[in-house]
């Protein structure tokens, strides 16, 4: 079946779906195969629990007229995205970055919601299976889709980019994020830069922090519109952070409820993105204002006596740093707790050992560190190889009143600190 067929029948149904527990009514099923799995082997399933149409890529499992066959079910998924994309016509932002891009995502979506109908990248459904998911997941209702791209490996977002032929751009920023895939931090450069790369061929516009170096050196060839404290398109000034974030737009002061200064340039290109497109400074103070970090990301949490700062979605060297030079301007008893920072290949003893020296070098009363990679390192902190050691070693019930920072990668699950208190 060619792609415009099927797109006439993705038409009739809900929306596209690969996981069959949460398959709704009139549900469009990708059987997807991984590593693991084979997802052909859940197309009955998924036609049995409401799905109007199973694609699959086994003939073994063609077993009802509402199955349709195709070569590759994986690459039919990414296809019909893109032909969708062409079929609405919407305007397209997408953003990547090291660090910051969930909470870029939701803060533009939540500004230019004050105007338009937009469609967002569901949490972080940024791969080369969420990017098409997020863009099936458009209607003709969606005036604006914002589409969050995540990369670990060089021609990811090339790729992706080719799926999702934005209009607009922005990288948040380039930081020591999956240093393993990419090849060090000039291979996130250009890994990231590939974003850039396709809007300057296609002519597309490129949102710009004029505060970074490396986006106005790699956008000198660009439609650019720029944002900053500096003289550009759109003047923003940084107040302050004490602890909230907080800054001046046109005379008038937006005070977020997010903390730590590197929050500032996720909220700055929110309500440049939101000026481009019209949204007034009013509905943006109030967007921005009102929205609260959820999902381990930057959240301020009171446990009893204590006050969590529970950043635990994820870590690399460049956001670990930034919070813990933020956290040391806490008041009060300050203790930090990170765990092992991810996907940093050859560079991850040398990373880990780095983190380690800064914690033990700001005012910050008590540093442990958990996960194999911390638990290698020089340090007067207290250290534990497991999470489970530290559950069973570190008495936490006994603290007295104490700001607590919480930071690690995903696979460190951290938030389970909280189960402790």
């Amino acid at each position: 079946m060619n792609i415009a067929k099927l797109h006439e029948l993705f038409l009739t149904c809900n929306s596209a779906n690969t996981d069959t527990r949460k398959i709704s009514q009139n549900d469009m099923f990708f059987a997807l195969t991984g590593d693991n799995f084979n997802g052909n082997t859940y197309a009955n399933k998924a036609l049995s629990l409401g799905a109007k149409y199973a694609i699959i890529d086994d003939p073994e499992y063609n077993t009802s007229s509402a199955c349709i066959l195709v070569e590759n079910t994986l690459k039919t998924l990414q296809a019909l995205a893109t032909y969708h994309r062409n079929y609405l016509k919407t305007p397209i932002i997408a953003l990547t970055g090291s660090n910051g891009k969930t909470t870029t995502k939701e803060l533009i979506n939540t500004v230019l919601k004050q105007k338009y109908r937009t469609t967002a990248t569901i949490g972080n459904l940024n791969n080369h299976i969420g990017v098409p998911l997020t863009l099936l997941s458009m209607t003709k209702t969606t005036e604006i889709g914002i589409v969050e791209m995540g990369a670990n490996h060089q021609k990811e977002i090339a790729f992706l980019c080719q799926i999702a032929q934005p209009d607009y751009g922005y990288i948040t920023n380039f930081g020591k994020a999956h240093l393993e895939g990419f090849g060090g931090v000039e291979g996130v450069i250009k890994g990231k830069s590939e974003m850039y790369d396709y809007l300057i061929d296609n002519n597309k516009t490129v949102f710009v922090n004029a505060n970074d170096t490396i986006q106005v050196e790699k956008t000198k060839t660009a439609n650019t519109i720029s944002f900053g404290n500096k003289t550009t398109y759109l003047n923003i000034e940084f107040i302050g952070a004490n602890p909230f974030v907080s800054c001046l737009l046109k005379g008038i002061k937006i005070n977020s409820q997010l903390i730590g200064d590197y929050n500032f340039n996720n909220i700055a290109a929110a309500i440049a993105i939101g000026q481009y497109f019209k949204v007034s400074i009013e509905d943006t103070k109030q967007a921005i204002e009102n929205y609260v970090p959820t999902n381990n990301r930057s959240q301020i949490i009171q446990k009893g006596q204590h006050k969590i700062i529970l950043d635990a979605y994820n870590a690399n060297p460049s956001s670990m740093q930034a919070a813990l030079l933020n956290f040391e301007k806490q008041n009060g008893l300050k203790l930090a707790i990170l765990g092992d920072m991810f996907e940093l290949g050859n560079e991850a003893e040398i990373e880990h050992q780095n983190i380690a020296n800064l914690a033990t070098s700001l005012s910050i009363d008590t540093v442990i560190l958990i996960g194999e990679n911390f638990y290698k390192t020089q340090t007067k902190s207290q250290q534990f190889k497991t999470f489970n050691n530290f559950k069973s070693q570190f008495n936490i019930s006994t603290l007295q009143s104490s700001t607590i920072l919480i930071k690690g990668s995903r696979g460190m699950a951290l938030e389970r600190v909280l189960e402790l208190l």
